[in-house]
């Protein structure tokens, strides 16, 4: 079966290999900006702004969650509306004060950003990963609808990566109805998105629409925008979350001599105009239901909104079949506090200047597992630099370099050494898997005088199984 999968995965990236990479192939390397630190006063504006709401929340209601304050930091949509008095004028008016989360209003991908992903360094990645989705896609069976959806899709490149090997495997796509399905909740990004991938398309009339963007790309693919996964059409689907449940909110517990207790954002008493964790006096119901009775660590981070989504995607492929595979900062159940902030490529106070840098936390893939049932087979996870190396990264990439000049050479080596290099993101990204429980089923033995025609064996999962290349 290793063998047959070996031949699978190598047969569909010898038709990507017979393309030449160059010139449409234009790698994006990483540069000297990766690590360069930025600013701006529009940034200082909008991050007071946000900090005088937090603290006026705060002074009203008490000592936020964790998770209450990365929502409002990173995706709040609201507006204020703040009473002003003209002392010269001896009038009343009102201005409308606009505050927007970081991932409402902001670009924060690539060099110009605050963060780069693998889709930006390098476009094998992507290729690797649409060739794991036809593999997965031909492992169901040919079914003859797939749904490409993905979960926060950046600047659209991973997108774009893929679609761009299903448009080299189109004889083997030919007889399935392929459509790409977008959850995104940023406007800004959600446009990028449009610029990379459609040709043609449009808006929703009004907000309330399920679909608030749509389009064709050029090869004729329909695209579609959603702000929540459960607006996506049911069908068979492969979900793509890279980079996407680190950036939810969470919830961090603290063991004390009293139990369990939840860490708070509070107002600093002793710095104005500044920000401080607090250890809540009493127990909080995220304290009581979410920390496990048989925990060993003394400090514990918990995505409950990542547990919501891990449940829908579950229940989703367990109901119509796919998989869902999810690349991210993790760790199996080892790790306690790893909420930090990113501003310009550089770590940054992660209560400092709230709506103007990066709030991120690994994912905790013991609690990924746990969450989403027995309805599913879980794999994983395993480092960043196993799943390519399992995927033929290496086979790929002797390809492209015998077909590349010295400068491309050198960049496509950059790249490779980025994404695969264990101190860099080879180890410190994992990708895990859900999978329809069929997926992984064993071939029946024969039992009895009358023998029985074995059930074909289910090949092994690519990425995830150690294959060869011949």
């Amino acid at each position: 079966m290793r063998g047959f999968c070996a031949a699978k995965t190598q047969q569909l990236l010898s038709l990507i290999h017979s393309i030449s990479p160059l010139p449409s192939v234009q790698w994006r390397a990483a540069t000297s900006r990766l690590w360069s630190s930025s600013s701006s006063s529009e940034d200082d504006a909008s991050g007071s702004s946000m900090l005088r709401h937090l603290t006026s929340k705060i002074k009203a209601t008490g000592p936020i969650s964790v998770a209450e304050y990365m929502r409002e930091a990173l995706t709040n949509p609201v507006m204020v509306r703040l009473r002003c008095f003209h002392v010269h004028h001896n009038e009343t008016s009102y201005v409308i004060l606009s505050l927007q989360g970081y991932y409402v209003k902001k670009n924060m991908l690539g060099p110009e950003g605050d963060f780069i992903t693998s889709p930006e360094i390098s476009q094998i990645f992507g290729e690797l990963l649409g060739v794991w989705v036809v593999s997965e896609w031909m492992a169901a069976g040919r079914p003859k609808q797939l749904q490409l959806v993905e979960l926060g899709p950046g600047k659209g490149s991973l997108a774009s990566d893929i679609l761009r090997v299903f448009t080299q495997l189109q004889p083997v796509l030919s007889a399935a109805s392929v459509s790409l399905h977008l959850v995104e909740v940023s406007p800004v990004l959600s446009r990028l998105q449009a610029q990379t991938l459609i040709a043609t398309g449009g808006e929703a009339e009004r907000e309330d629409e399920p679909v608030y963007r749509y389009g064709q790309t050029a090869a004729g693919l329909p695209v579609s925008w959603y702000r929540r996964l459960e607006d996506v059409p049911s069908g068979f689907s492969i979900f793509l979350a890279h980079e996407f449940f680190d950036a939810l909110p969470i919830h961090k517990f603290q063991r004390t001599e009293r139990g369990w207790r939840e860490v708070l954002v509070d107002v600093d008493p002793d710095r104005p105009g500044r920000l401080r964790f607090v250890v809540a006096p009493t127990p909080t119901l995220a304290s009581r239901t979410l920390v496990q009775a048989d925990e060993s660590r003394d400090h514990v981070e918990v995505c409950a909104e990542g547990g919501v989504v891990i449940q829908q995607l579950a229940r989703r492929v367990a109901k119509d079949g796919g998989a869902a595979l999810i690349a991210d900062y993790g760790h199996d159940g080892t790790k306690t506090d790893t909420f930090r902030g990113f501003k310009g490529h550089s770590l940054h106070d992660t209560l400092a200047s709230p709506g103007c840098a990066d709030l991120t936390a690994d994912v905790d893939f013991s609690y990924v597992r746990r969450v989403a049932g027995r309805g599913v087979a879980c794999l994983g996870p395993v480092a960043q630099r196993t799943f390519l190396k399992n995927m033929g990264i290496d086979v790929r990439m002797q390809v492209l370099l015998r077909n590349s000049d010295q400068s491309s050479r050198e960049q496509l080596m950059s790249s490779y050494e980025f994404l695969t290099d264990g101190a860099k993101m080879g180890e410190r990204f994992l990708f895990f898997g859900l999978l329809h429980p069929s997926r992984l089923v064993r071939p029946k033995m024969a039992t009895g005088l009358k023998l029985e025609k074995k059930t074909p064996a289910q090949p092994p999962v690519a990425g995830f199984t150690e294959i060869r290349f011949a």
